[in-house]
């Protein structure tokens, strides 16, 4: 398949510009002509949906919550990047640019970055219309604060909520738009499968959660923004809802799948006690802000931290990246964690945890001065562990956070698939191989608020879409296959839970295709999980019926696509014969352990192929240049 990126001609800096004048319009008299639908309410589907139903598109949004307020987005804590360079500490677009091409490691398009690093300070100015709380200085300024891989202050907060409050923004702004008329909800939906009408995207079958009952919906255009497949894992600090079912139906109707190797280990989570656990919980990156991360220098240390004199603690971090210190990336600062604790340092019960210790931070600005900035965030840790971090060190360790991979798309957003727009981290765009903490929320809001809007007016103005409805026999057929699906789920009435199969993934794909990967591992895991999807596909146990609530079956389904994408996971990391950012192959890395990339065979995007149920993917390229951040080395140190 050939890939066109679309990315326009000129400068970097004059690209997004030069593309804005060039695509064709729909003037507004014409725009109620056209139906969206948008599929996910958190940060990306609430702000395009709100912006397309401002614009006067008529939009169906499609909320697997009983509310948008419930997105995942909500989780997110510390913050969201821009380029406003309120500090006055020489921060820029370019530089915002060309920080967010180096934390992924040079496996990004240029030309989105810098959309991206351009739309920041839109982004904020917008929430701040909205009333989004952002904290302040004393002068009446937004207040920034940093986050790693930057040496300036750019993310901007709303103390320990800041994924909340914006996502509180976009929703008073899409609810605007319902009740006008422009925009229909459609809570406790699940998209099921993507409808095509000669070759487009159509529409999409769902199934209502509380009935049981499949609805076809009928578009001119769908946009997923159904977020990321960090779940794979089984514990990550997704939200248990969060999955790759949206976007792997989509895959498996012509979609391309992009680097799904790329996934984000965040290396400020609390550590996990025990089998009894269905998730993770994030601490904040910004905690590393005043939070000093170290572990004792004597392996098996029984004292408790605050009898571990300084001369005897390790502050890893610090030592080993005295430019970046504490605020180095999140892969970084993750494989480091990982490296300690496989050399017998680790703390706590499991010895699988790292220390971070604000007592610095107290003895400097007090502790009111502490909770000022990061309360909730400390109260969260005591009643979940029933520990106080102002007197003794948090424990942290890394969990499965993000997913920079994702449905491939041009520079317009749009899939593979005309008609198929993909926004937010359902994408795989902006990231590249590694994530920069506070750039997730930055990169769902340009995508809703100020990318989309203007690219899918271009795709109505090009294309002639003739009418549709939901009674055509492409949305028949859809219907009719996702109910043989659910049918067969019920039929099998094997011995094991859906749980028990997917804690079985997680392991897989954790132990062999989490922080450190290497040819053997990633074979294994090859081999292991046709085999758990086979055993899954005859011995699987769902509860009730399909007539009613059952989020058993709602488990099933989208665990069942979870033992399908898991295989493509390895495949795509056992192909990358490199180390970049967060894919870190073993076998590929610097004599002083730091990741190791092939520029020469590997500067490209991997965009897979679905060619059928038991058939190996196909592989296609998207060449990556970079003309504005010259490929080097990267280097924190």
């Amino acid at each position: 398949m050939k890939l066109e990126s679309k990315i326009p001609g000129g400068p970097i800096a004059e690209k997004w510009t030069r593309h804005k004048f060039e695509l064709k319009l729909v003037n507004p008299a014409n725009k109620r002509k056209f139906t969206v639908i948008v599929v996910g309410t958190g940060l990306a589907g609430a702000s395009a949906a709100a912006s397309l139903g401002e614009l006067g598109y008529n939009v169906k949004s499609f909320c697997i919550q009983d509310s948008p307020r419930r997105a995942h987005s909500i989780a997110a804590q510390g913050g969201i990047n821009a380029a406003h360079n309120y500090p006055n500490d020489g921060d820029s677009v370019y530089r915002l640019f060309y920080d967010t091409v180096k934390g992924g490691d040079f496996r990004a398009r240029e030309a989105n970055v810098h959309r991206l690093a351009e739309c920041s300070n839109l982004i904020i100015d917008h929430c701040v219309a909205q009333g989004v709380p952002f904290g302040r200085e004393y002068g009446g300024l937004l207040d920034n604060r940093s986050f790693g891989g930057a040496q300036v202050s750019r993310t901007f907060y709303a103390r320990g909520q800041t994924g909340q409050q914006l996502l509180l923004g976009a929703y008073q702004s899409m609810m605007r738009q319902v009740a006008k008329g422009a925009i229909k909800m459609f809570p406790r939906r699940e998209m099921l499968d993507l409808v095509l009408v000669g070759g487009r995207a159509r529409g999409i079958v769902v199934r209502n959660l509380i009935t049981g009952e499949l609805e076809c919906h009928e578009a001119d255009a769908v946009c997923l923004a159904t977020g990321g497949y960090g779940n794979v894992f089984y514990l990550s600090t997704n939200a248990k809802g969060s999955n790759v079912s949206a976007a792997w139906r989509a895959h498996k109707k012509g979609a391309l799948f992009a680097n799904p190797c790329y996934t984000q280990i965040h290396p400020t989570c609390i550590p996990v006690t025990g089998d009894h656990q269905s998730k993770l919980t994030l601490m904040s990156e910004s905690l590393r802000n005043d939070g000093r991360v170290w572990v004792p220098r004597q392996s098996g240390d029984p004292r408790k931290p605050s009898d571990i004199p300084e001369a005897e603690r390790y502050y890893y971090l610090e030592e080993k990246y005295p430019s970046f210190g504490n605020l180095v990336p999140r892969d970084v600062a993750s494989r480091n964690a990982k490296t300690v604790c496989d050399d017998g340092l680790g703390v706590g019960s499991s010895k699988r945890a790292v220390y971070l210790d604000f007592a610095d931070a107290i003895k400097r600005v007090g502790e009111n001065g502490v909770s000022a900035k990061y309360g909730n965030l400390f109260q969260m840790y005591e009643k979940i562990t029933d520990e106080n971090p102002y007197r003794t060190p948090m424990r942290i360790y890394p969990a499965s956070h993000y997913t920079m991979g994702g449905l491939w798309v041009d520079y317009n957003l749009q899939s593979s698939i005309p008609g198929c727009f993909v926004l937010g981290e359902a994408n795989f765009s902006d990231h590249g191989a590694n994530r920069l903490g506070a750039s997730a929320l930055m990169q769902g809001l340009a995508d809703g608020y100020f990318v989309i809007p203007y690219t899918i007016g271009g795709y109505f103005a090009s294309e002639k879409l003739d009418k549709v409805t939901s009674s055509q026999a492409e949305f028949v057929d859809a219907a009719k296959s996702s109910k043989t699906l659910i049918d067969r789920l019920l039929s099998i009435n094997g011995k094991k839970t859906v749980t028990e199969f997917h804690r079985e993934l997680g392991h897989i794909t954790w132990e062999n295709v989490g922080m450190g990967r290497n040819k053997a591992g990633l074979e294994k895991a090859i081999s292991a999980i046709p085999n758990l999807r086979e055993e899954f596909w005859k011995n699987v146990k769902v509860l009730g019926d399909n007539a009613s609530f059952n989020q058993n079956l709602e488990n099933a389904l989208r665990v069942a696509d979870f033992l399908e994408f898991g295989e493509l996971l390895a495949r795509d990391a056992l192909y990358r014969e490199e180390s970049c950012g967060g894919h870190f192959r073993e076998e590929h890395q610097t004599p002083d352990s730091e990741a190791k990339r092939d520029d020469e065979k590997f500067c490209h995007v991997a965009a897979w192929e679905w060619k059928g149920d038991n058939k190996p993917h196909e592989l296609n390229k998207e060449e990556l240049e970079f003309e504005n951040v010259h490929l080097m080395t990267r280097s924190y140190k």
